[in-house]
């Protein structure tokens, strides 16, 4: 991606935009972190060339406000912005933009202490983030809470800290939605999609109902299809019906 970003290659980044779309993704997620100094240009440029050719609207990627405004500003429709934390300089930043633009927003739960370690810590974080977004106006119907997934390869205990994470959120029943980057759950151990896959279904179980995920792996795709049939998140299956219709279920 980076290559075909300094490239200007907007073929290969539009295939694979639209192949993502066709997946079945309901938020295309571009960044240009890459590029430290030219954030704001190439965070554009990604803006502008992906949605020439989809419809979707775009999680905006990165901690800077001034690339995120700008991209706001370029962005047709509703953008989601990934990411605001509860730390202060990055809180007051980040969350004016939130307001003003309407916009879905994925909330981590890290605030000035650093990484948290617990599940306790992370609900703590989770709860100060939905008291301070709802004070400051922003409906928490748009709020995507993530409880920051860490690899088990480095320590066993972070699968189980996550679910249990996204279960006390779920608790809470704020309205706030769950969400999590799925694959650094298995960063540093073989079969990665594997354990992917697992990791989703148990934290749908717990609550969770979005996810930073690879739209063109099927079998991932499929079982979460077949997850919200069994959480009865898909009444009488209409979906899931439709995607085996269209050949869209791993056999």
């Amino acid at each position: 991606m980076r290559e075909a970003m300094k490239e200007g290659n907007v073929d290969y980044i539009q295939d694979i935009a639209k192949k993502q779309d066709e997946g079945g993704a309901d938020y295309i997620d571009v960044n240009a972190g890459a590029f430290v100094q030219q954030e704001t240009k190439y965070l554009l440029w990604l803006v502008e060339k992906v949605q020439e050719v989809v419809d979707k609207p775009l999680a905006l990627d990165s901690p800077s406000p001034e690339a995120l405004e700008a991209a706001i500003k370029t962005h047709k429709g509703t953008p989601m912005i990934n990411s605001i934390t509860a730390e202060k300089e990055r809180y007051d930043k980040i969350m004016p933009l939130v307001r003003e633009y309407n916009a879905k927003v994925i909330a981590l739960c890290m605030g000035d202490e650093g990484m948290p370690e617990t599940a306790e810590e992370r609900l703590g974080i989770a709860e100060k983030l939905l008291n301070d977004l709802d004070r400051d106006g922003v409906p928490l119907e748009n709020v995507f809470l993530d409880p920051l997934i860490k690899p088990i390869a480095v320590n066993g205990e972070y699968g189980m800290q996550a679910l249990d994470t996204i279960e006390g959120i779920t608790r809470m029943g704020t309205g706030a939605h769950i969400t999590c980057g799925l694959s650094n759950i298995s960063y540093g151990l073989p079969s990665r999609a594997l354990l992917n896959q697992a990791f989703i279904v148990l934290a749908m179980g717990r609550g969770l109902d979005a996810a930073i995920i690879d739209p063109l792996d099927n079998y991932l795709v499929s079982l979460v299809r077949a997850t919200e049939v069994l959480l009865n998140r898909d009444p009488y299956g209409t979906n899931y019906i439709k995607a085996s219709r269209e050949g869209k279920l791993a056999k």
